[in-house]
Protein backbone atom coordinates (compact mmCIF):
# COMPACT_ATOMS: atom_id res chain seq x y z
CA UNK A 1 0.00 0.00 0.00
CA UNK A 2 2.85 2.29 0.95
CA UNK A 3 4.58 1.86 -2.66
CA UNK A 4 1.71 3.98 -4.60
CA UNK A 5 1.51 6.96 -1.46
CA UNK A 6 5.60 7.05 -2.46
CA UNK A 7 4.91 7.47 -5.84
CA UNK A 8 2.14 9.76 -5.53
CA UNK A 9 4.85 12.02 -3.49
CA UNK A 10 7.32 12.11 -5.77
CA UNK A 11 5.12 13.14 -8.64
CA UNK A 12 4.20 16.38 -6.57
CA UNK A 13 6.74 16.95 -4.90
CA UNK A 14 10.35 16.10 -6.30
CA UNK A 15 12.11 18.98 -7.41
CA UNK A 16 13.64 17.12 -10.31
CA UNK A 17 10.21 17.69 -12.54
CA UNK A 18 11.63 20.71 -13.30
CA UNK A 19 15.41 19.60 -13.84
CA UNK A 20 17.25 18.16 -16.84
CA UNK A 21 16.78 13.95 -16.29
CA UNK A 22 20.24 13.95 -17.63
CA UNK A 23 21.63 15.13 -14.55
CA UNK A 24 20.87 12.35 -12.83
CA UNK A 25 22.48 9.73 -15.63
CA UNK A 26 25.62 8.85 -16.96
CA UNK A 27 25.87 9.20 -20.67
CA UNK A 28 27.48 6.53 -22.53
CA UNK A 29 30.92 7.04 -23.35
CA UNK A 30 31.36 9.65 -20.54
CA UNK A 31 34.80 10.28 -18.97
CA UNK A 32 34.62 9.01 -15.23
CA UNK A 33 35.83 12.38 -13.88
CA UNK A 34 33.34 14.61 -15.83
CA UNK A 35 30.58 11.77 -14.41
CA UNK A 36 31.79 12.42 -10.64
CA UNK A 37 31.33 15.90 -10.89
CA UNK A 38 28.15 15.47 -12.37
CA UNK A 39 27.06 13.17 -9.68
CA UNK A 40 28.22 15.37 -7.04
CA UNK A 41 25.59 18.06 -8.35
CA UNK A 42 22.42 15.23 -8.59
CA UNK A 43 23.35 14.17 -5.03
CA UNK A 44 23.44 18.05 -3.97
CA UNK A 45 20.78 18.39 -5.70
CA UNK A 46 18.77 16.03 -4.49
CA UNK A 47 19.68 16.36 -0.85
CA UNK A 48 17.39 19.74 -1.30
CA UNK A 49 14.39 17.75 -2.18
CA UNK A 50 11.58 17.83 0.31
CA UNK A 51 10.87 14.19 -0.94
CA UNK A 52 14.18 12.46 -1.50
CA UNK A 53 13.88 10.01 1.60
CA UNK A 54 10.64 8.73 -0.52
CA UNK A 55 12.77 9.04 -3.89
CA UNK A 56 15.23 6.60 -2.16
CA UNK A 57 12.68 4.28 -0.82
CA UNK A 58 11.31 3.88 -4.23
CA UNK A 59 14.33 3.51 -5.43
CA UNK A 60 15.16 0.55 -3.22
CA UNK A 61 12.16 -1.32 -3.78
CA UNK A 62 12.57 -0.62 -7.58
CA UNK A 63 16.20 -2.56 -7.47
CA UNK A 64 17.86 0.60 -8.28
CA UNK A 65 21.95 0.43 -8.59
CA UNK A 66 24.46 -1.59 -9.72
CA UNK A 67 27.54 -2.14 -7.75
CA UNK A 68 29.50 -2.73 -10.91
CA UNK A 69 28.37 -0.04 -13.02
CA UNK A 70 28.20 4.03 -12.01
CA UNK A 71 25.66 5.23 -13.85
CA UNK A 72 23.05 7.10 -12.22
CA UNK A 73 21.85 8.94 -9.24
CA UNK A 74 18.34 8.48 -7.66
CA UNK A 75 17.07 9.66 -4.32
CA UNK A 76 20.36 11.55 -3.23
CA UNK A 77 22.30 7.83 -3.74
CA UNK A 78 24.52 6.67 -6.29
CA UNK A 79 23.92 3.39 -7.88
CA UNK A 80 26.41 1.74 -5.87
CA UNK A 81 25.17 3.22 -2.37
CA UNK A 82 21.91 1.87 -3.70
CA UNK A 83 22.78 -1.37 -3.88
CA UNK A 84 25.51 -1.10 -0.10
CA UNK A 85 21.88 0.23 1.21
CA UNK A 86 19.72 -2.40 -0.26
CA UNK A 87 21.54 -5.38 1.40
CA UNK A 88 21.39 -3.57 4.60
CA UNK A 89 18.30 -3.35 4.81
CA UNK A 90 16.93 -6.40 2.82
CA UNK A 91 14.78 -7.70 5.56
CA UNK A 92 12.79 -4.43 5.82
CA UNK A 93 13.07 -4.30 1.93
CA UNK A 94 11.65 -7.75 1.32
CA UNK A 95 8.67 -7.63 3.92
CA UNK A 96 7.68 -4.21 2.31
CA UNK A 97 8.13 -5.24 -1.66
CA UNK A 98 5.41 -8.29 -0.13
CA UNK A 99 3.16 -6.01 1.61
CA UNK A 100 2.98 -3.75 -1.69
CA UNK A 101 2.40 -6.68 -3.79
CA UNK A 102 -0.86 -8.52 -1.45
CA UNK A 103 -1.93 -4.42 -1.17
CA UNK A 104 -2.00 -4.78 -5.49
CA UNK A 105 -3.61 -8.38 -5.15
CA UNK A 106 -5.87 -6.78 -3.12
CA UNK A 107 -6.62 -3.93 -5.18
CA UNK A 108 -7.28 -6.29 -8.05
CA UNK A 109 -9.72 -8.09 -6.08
CA UNK A 110 -11.40 -5.20 -4.83
CA UNK A 111 -11.64 -3.39 -8.41
CA UNK A 112 -12.93 -7.09 -9.37
CA UNK A 113 -15.35 -7.22 -6.86
CA UNK A 114 -16.84 -3.75 -7.27
CA UNK A 115 -17.15 -4.21 -10.96
CA UNK A 116 -19.54 -7.52 -10.30
CA UNK A 117 -21.55 -5.28 -8.05
CA UNK A 118 -22.46 -2.84 -10.53
CA UNK A 119 -22.59 -5.42 -13.48
CA UNK A 120 -25.51 -7.36 -10.48
CA UNK A 121 -27.05 -4.32 -9.08
CA UNK A 122 -27.47 -3.34 -13.05
CA UNK A 123 -29.62 -6.35 -13.86
CA UNK A 124 -33.20 -6.68 -14.01
CA UNK A 125 -34.14 -9.87 -13.20
CA UNK A 126 -36.70 -11.54 -15.34
CA UNK A 127 -39.20 -14.60 -14.42
CA UNK A 128 -39.08 -17.08 -17.80
CA UNK A 129 -41.74 -20.17 -17.13
CA UNK A 130 -40.21 -22.80 -15.03
CA UNK A 131 -38.71 -19.68 -12.43
CA UNK A 132 -39.41 -19.08 -9.52
CA UNK A 133 -41.76 -15.88 -9.19
CA UNK A 134 -40.06 -12.77 -9.70
CA UNK A 135 -40.05 -11.70 -5.65
CA UNK A 136 -38.16 -14.54 -5.22
CA UNK A 137 -35.82 -13.65 -8.20
CA UNK A 138 -35.78 -10.02 -6.90
CA UNK A 139 -34.21 -11.60 -3.17
CA UNK A 140 -32.00 -14.04 -4.98
CA UNK A 141 -30.62 -11.17 -6.55
CA UNK A 142 -30.54 -9.66 -3.56
CA UNK A 143 -28.69 -11.52 -1.53
CA UNK A 144 -26.25 -11.58 -4.48
CA UNK A 145 -25.51 -7.68 -4.09
CA UNK A 146 -25.26 -8.54 -0.11
CA UNK A 147 -22.59 -11.39 -0.49
CA UNK A 148 -20.04 -8.67 -2.79
CA UNK A 149 -21.13 -5.50 -0.54
CA UNK A 150 -19.51 -7.85 2.68
CA UNK A 151 -16.97 -8.88 0.88
CA UNK A 152 -16.38 -5.40 -0.70
CA UNK A 153 -16.27 -4.31 3.13
CA UNK A 154 -14.24 -7.04 4.36
CA UNK A 155 -11.24 -6.22 2.05
CA UNK A 156 -11.32 -2.48 2.89
CA UNK A 157 -11.11 -3.17 6.57
CA UNK A 158 -8.23 -5.55 5.75
CA UNK A 159 -6.87 -2.89 4.07
CA UNK A 160 -7.34 0.11 6.46
CA UNK A 161 -6.22 -1.96 9.39
CA UNK A 162 -2.96 -2.77 7.16
CA UNK A 163 -1.95 0.86 6.63
CA UNK A 164 -3.42 1.75 10.66
CA UNK A 165 -6.64 3.48 9.17
CA UNK A 166 -8.85 1.13 10.74
CA UNK A 167 -11.71 3.68 10.72
CA UNK A 168 -12.65 5.50 7.42
CA UNK A 169 -11.53 9.33 7.54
Amino acid sequence: MRRPVLQAAIDVGARCTQADPDLFFRADGEPPATWQAQRAEAIRFCHGCPVRAACEELALRDGDGNDRVDDLVRGGRSGSELVELRERQAQRLGAAIAADEASDMQWKQLTGLVVELKREAGKTPTRSSGMPRQTELQELQNQRIRKLVAQINAIRTARRASTGWEVAA
